[in-house]
C-alpha cells in the first residue's frame, strides 16, 4: 500500500506542479477560446490542461517501475506501455483539438486507433464470467470488439460530462478510488496477480485528478480540455478493461460450501461486468440523454448543447459549487456502494445504507435555493455566501437621516451601502487570470452552441 501511496503522491505533484507552466503555455499559444453559448464560465479561460496530466501519468509510470513491490507489474505484463501508448496517441489528438478544434468523427477515429493500439499490445477483453453459463472465452474479433467499444464508450461519457469547473476530475477521481478498493482486494485479498495492473492504474489516475483539481475548481483557472478528459477517460477504461475477464473462479475457491454461499461467493466475479458501469454511470447516462435528446430534435449526437445534467442543475436553481458536489455524491453513492456490496453481500445494512443516501440525494435535488447559513462564531470560516445577512440600513432611520443632513444634498451617496463596479476593459487581467471581454449573460441563447469544450 505505501508503494501505491508513494505513486499516487508523485503523480499529483507533477501534475500540480506542471498546471502552472501549462497555464501560461496555453495563454502563450492561443488555445484560449472566446466564451461559447452553452459555457457557463464568464471569462475565457485556458485550455491544454491534458498536458500537466500526461506529465504525471508518465512520472506515475517511472516511479511504479522502480518500486521493488511494483516493478514486477512491468516484468509480468505489456499492460502499463500498452497505456502508455494509447494514452500518448489520445493526448496527442486532443492537444490537436484544444487548439485547432478539429473534426467530432477525427477524433472517434483516433479514439478508436488508441482503442486498436492496447490491444494489439495485450490490453484487451480475453474472456467474460457470464452468470449461469460460466467463463465464456471470447475470439480474437470479438475481444477486440468489446474493447474498442468500451474504450470509446468511457472516453467520451467522460468528456461529455466536462462541464463545470471540477466536475470531471472529481468524478473519476472518485471512481478511481472505488476501482482501486475493488481491485486491490482482487490482488492482495484472492492473491490475483492479474489485478496488479488495474490497481496501479486506478492509483496514477486519482493522482493526476487529484494534482489538476486545485487549479480547475470554480472559479477554474485552467480546462483540461479535450487533450485532458480524453485521456482521463482512456485510463479509467483501460483499468476496467484490465481486470475484466481475470478473474479466475477456481483461484478464489468460491464453489467450497452450500450453494447458497457459492452464489454470494461468486459476486466478486460478475462485478467486473457491473463496476465500470457503475463507474461511468452519470456520465453514460448523461451520454444515452443527450444522443436521444439531440436525435429528438433532428441534430447531429456529436452538435454541442445545454442540456448535459449538469446544466439541468444549474437551470433549476443550484449553485455552480452545489452543482458539482451534487454529481460527485451521487458517483460515489453508486462507484462505493457497487464495491461495498461486492464485499458483504449477504448484509441487509448496505442496501438500507444505500437507500438511505439515495434518498438524501433525491432531497438535495428538490431544494436547490436551500442555502444552510453558518452560526455567528463560524462566519469568519466559511465562504460569504454561508454568512448571514447584515439588516440593510432604512432611510427612516435615526442614523441614516443624520449621516444624510451631514452631507446635505450630496448626502445621497452614502445611501448606497456597495459602491458600483467599474467594467473591466479588454485586455485587463480578470479573476481566473485571463483576459476578460466586458459583461456578459451567464446563460446565452442555446441556439448558438457550437464544439464541445
Amino acid at each position: 500500500m505505501r508503494d501505491y501511496l508513494l505513486t499516487l503522491c508523485v503523480t499529483a505533484a507533477v501534475t500540480y506542479l506542471l498546471t502552472g507552466p501549462v497555464r501560461k503555455f496555453a495563454i502563450a499559444v492561443g488555445a484560449m477560446p472566446a466564451i461559447r453559448a452553452r459555457d457557463v464560465h464568464r471569462e475565457p479561460t485556458p485550455r491544454l490542461g491534458g498536458i500537466a496530466m500526461f506529465g504525471g501519468l508518465c512520472a506515475g509510470l517511472i516511479v511504479a517501475d522502480h518500486l521493488f513491490n511494483l516493478n514486477g507489474v512491468f516484468e509480468l505484463s505489456n499492460e502499463p506501455r500498452a497505456l502508455l501508448s494509447g494514452a500518448a496517441l489520445i493526448w496527442l489528438i486532443g492537444v490537436l483539438d484544444d487548439k485547432f478544434e478539429i473534426d467530432a468523427l477525427i477524433k472517434l477515429g483516433g479514439q478508436m486507433i488508441a482503442a486498436a493500439v492496447m490491444v494489439i499490445q495485450g490490453l484487451t477483453i480475453l474472456w467474460l464470467p457470464i452468470p449461469g453459463v460460466g467463463t465464456v472465452a471470447l475470439t480474437q474479433w470479438q475481444g477486440t470488439l468489446l474493447t474498442v467499444a468500451l474504450v470509446v464508450i468511457t472516453i467520451n461519457a467522460v468528456n461529455f460530462v466536462d462541464g463545470l469547473d471540477g466536475l470531471a476530475a472529481g468524478m473519476v477521481c472518485i471512481a478511481s478510488a472505488a476501482f482501486f478498493l475493488y481491485t486491490y482486494r482482487l490482488w492482495y485479498g484472492y492473491g490475483i496477480e492479474a489485478a496488479a495492473p488495474a490497481t496501479l492504474f486506478a492509483a496514477i489516475l486519482m493522482g493526476m485528478c487529484l494534482g489538476f483539481l486545485p487549479h480547475n475548481m470554480h472559479p477554474a483557472r485552467i480546462f483540461m480540455g479535450d487533450s485532458g478528459s480524453m485521456l482521463i477517460g482512456l485510463v479509467l477504461a483501460a483499468g476496467a478493461i484490465s481486470v475484466t475477464g481475470q478473474v479466475d473462479p477456481d483461484t478464489m475457491k468460491l464453489f467450497e460450501g452450500s450453494e447458497r454461499q457459492a452464489t454470494h461467493a461468486m459476486l466478486p466475479v460478475f462485478i467486473p461486468l457491473l463496476l465500470p458501469l457503475t463507474i461511468i454511470a452519470i456520465p453514460a447516462a448523461d451520454l444515452v440523454l443527450a444522443i436521444v435528446r439531440r436525435t429528438w430534435n433532428g441534430q447531429s449526437p456529436f452538435a454541442a448543447d445545454r442540456g448535459h445534467l449538469h446544466h439541468r442543475l444549474l437551470e433549476i436553481g443550484h449553485s455552480h459549487s452545489r452543482s458539482v458536489l451534487i454529481m460527485y455524491f451521487w458517483s460515489a453513492l453508486i462507484a462505493f456502494g457497487a464495491v461495498g456490496y461486492s464485499v458483504h453481500s449477504a448484509s441487509l445494512w448496505i442496501v438500507l445504507v444505500i437507500v438511505g443516501l439515495s434518498a438524501v440525494g433525491l432531497i438535495l435535488l428538490l431544494m436547490p435555493r436551500f442555502t444552510p447559513r453558518a452560526p455567528r462564531w463560524a462566519e469568519a470560516f466559511v465562504p460569504p455566501r454561508y454568512r448571514r445577512r447584515r439588516r440593510a440600513a432604512h432611510p427612516e432611520d435615526p442614523a441614516t437621516e443624520a449621516l444624510d443632513g451631514q452631507h446635505g444634498p450630496g448626502g445621497s451617496e452614502m445611501a448606497s451601502p456597495v459602491p458600483e463596479r467599474a467594467p473591466v476593459a479588454v485586455g485587463v487581467s480578470g479573476v481566473n487570470g485571463a483576459t476578460a471581454i466586458g459583461p456578459r449573460s451567464r446563460f446565452a441563447d442555446r441556439d448558438r452552441a457550437d464544439s464541445s469544450r
